[in-house]
C-alpha cells in the first residue's frame, strides 16, 4: 500500500501546496537507541492489538471502540517511543524512505532494515510467544513450556 500511496499522495499534496507528509526517521549516531525504540513500540502494539481484539469485548460496538483504540495507542506510541520515528511497520518505513527521503532508492545503508526490519520482527515474535505463554496457546506449533497464565472461564451446571 505504501509504495502506491506514498507517491500519490505527495503529488497531491505538492500540487496543493500543503506542507508535506512526514515519516519515520533517526540520527544514524543514535541506532542502538532507535533499534530499542522500535522494538519496545512494536511489542507494545502487538500487545494493544491482542488485548483489544482477543481480550475484551465491546458488544454491539466492538469494531468502531477497538478500532479506535487501536489508533489512540498507536498515536501514545509514536508519542513515547519517538527515536526511531516510530514506524512500527516495516512497509512503512521503507516507502517513506523511498519516497520521502531519497526519492527513488530503496535504502542503502543496512541501519535502516536493522531498525525498521528486523526490530519490530523480533519484537512481533517476542510478543506471540509471551502472548501464547498467557493464553496458553502455540508459537510456530510448538508449546510453551509455561503457561497459560489466563484464568480459564469455567462453565457454571445449573
Amino acid at each position: 500500500g505504501g509504495l502506491v500511496a506514498f507517491p500519490i499522495f505527495k503529488e497531491i499534496s505538492v500540487s496543493l501546496g500543503l506542507t508535506p507528509f512526514g515519516g519515520p526517521e533517526f540520527s544514524k549516531d543514535n541506532d542502538a537507541e532507535a533499534f530499542l525504540s522500535e522494538f519496545v513500540a512494536t511489542f507494545l502494539l502487538m500487545w494493544a492489538i491482542y488485548i483489544l481484539n482477543w481480550e475484551l469485548n465491546f458488544g454491539k460496538y466492538h469494531y468502531i471502540i477497538k478500532q479506535t483504540l487501536t489508533a489512540v495507542a498507536i498515536r501514545a506510541l509514536i508519542e513515547f517511543f519517538p527515536t526511531a520515528g516510530p514506524a512500527m511497520n516495516p512497509m512503512l518505513a521503507t516507502a517513506w524512505d523511498v519516497f520521502g527521503v531519497s526519492q527513488t532508492d530503496f535504502p542503502a545503508e543496512n541501519i535502516h532494515y536493522f531498525v525498521y526490519w528486523v526490530a519490530p520482527c523480533l519484537a512481533g515474535i517476542l510478543a506471540a510467544v509471551t502472548y501464547a505463554i498467557y493464553d496458553g496457546d502455540k508459537v510456530f506449533g510448538v508449546s510453551m513450556p509455561i503457561g497459560p497464565l489466563k484464568p480459564k472461564k469455567t462453565i457454571k451446571k445449573d
